[in-house]
């Protein structure tokens, strides 16, 4: 079974239809040409106050052990990751002045109901509803859609993603988001703006994953794992252009991890080939 990508149900009711590294530390890829919306302040997409918040401080989240065929074992684990969350990014955003509570957590076993729809749906192991702010996760799903991978980091990363939907609620990028891809009439232009989101759910994640690095911990193999998991997870069936190309998913989630600034993530300003 191949990996499923991510699923991205952060609609305030239903479903969301779902390189070359630049100069600075707090930079992203950008260009003076880009088509994303200009806006600034609170609720904004490119100028919000999340991306002059300064580097992430250092989390010691040392990752707990995983069997991730034992399902207890691997609810314990995303409730230990999901702390660490909660404290990295409670500072984080209380510091940009964000006020920040953190998600509620579903981590099914079983199928439900969710005021973004019902679980689990085709493909769907993991998604973010943010009608009640719920961050939403199958034990044993997430297993099997990820073709069974032993690896706790890809876990890891799959877990940041989908909590940086949180993170992007919290900040206003993402009911900005939903807006101004409401008013896009056509479907070309509604897709981009959905894989400038996904993709900066990828880089916030990685920028989750860079702060724990040293704790966790996340040496060269297992940061190539998280980069292998991150391509799995992008756009290959042909006609879906919602999350990005493998290429795109790897390199935010690499930048994320390398630049380890929120400013880094600004996907809505990034050229166009970079969120293809």
């Amino acid at each position: 079974m191949g990996f499923a990508a991510f699923v991205s149900v952060s609609a305030l009711s239903g479903p969301a239809h779902a390189g070359p590294v630049p100069d600075g530390p707090r930079a992203a890829p950008v260009s003076a040409g880009a088509p994303a919306p200009q806006d600034s302040g609170a609720g904004a997409l490119a100028g919000n106050p999340l991306y002059d918040s300064g580097e992430m401080a250092r989390v010691t989240c040392p990752a707990p052990g995983l069997d991730p065929g034992d399902p207890a074992s691997m609810e314990d684990f995303l409730h230990e990751i999901t702390d660490c969350l909660d404290t990295a990014w409670r500072k984080q955003l209380t510091e940009s002045g964000v006020e920040f509570e953190p998600p509620t957590r579903v981590y099914w076993y079983t199928a439900g109901q969710s005021p973004c729809g019902s679980y689990p749906a085709a493909g769907t192991a993991a998604f973010y509803c943010q009608a009640n702010e719920g961050l939403y996760l199958g034990i044993q799903d997430i297993v099997e859609n990820s073709a069974e991978n032993e690896h706790p980091e890809a876990y890891t990363f799959l877990l940041s993603h989908e909590y940086a939907h949180h993170v992007q609620g919290e900040a206003g990028v993402l009911g900005r988001f939903h807006a101004v891809r409401a008013a896009k009439g056509d479907g070309a232009a509604k897709d981009e703006l959905t894989r400038r989101n996904e993709l900066q759910a990828n880089c916030l994640g990685g920028l989750f994953l860079g702060s724990v690095a040293g704790s966790y911990p996340i040496g060269s193999q297992e940061h190539a794992n998280i980069l292998a998991d991150a391509e799995r997870r992008g756009d290959f069936a042909p006609g879906d252009r919602t999350h990005g190309s493998p290429d795109n998913g790897r390199l935010w989630t690499d930048h994320g991890m390398d630049r380890s600034d929120p400013a880094a993530c600004n996907t809505w300003e990034a050229r166009k080939d970079l969120v293809e």
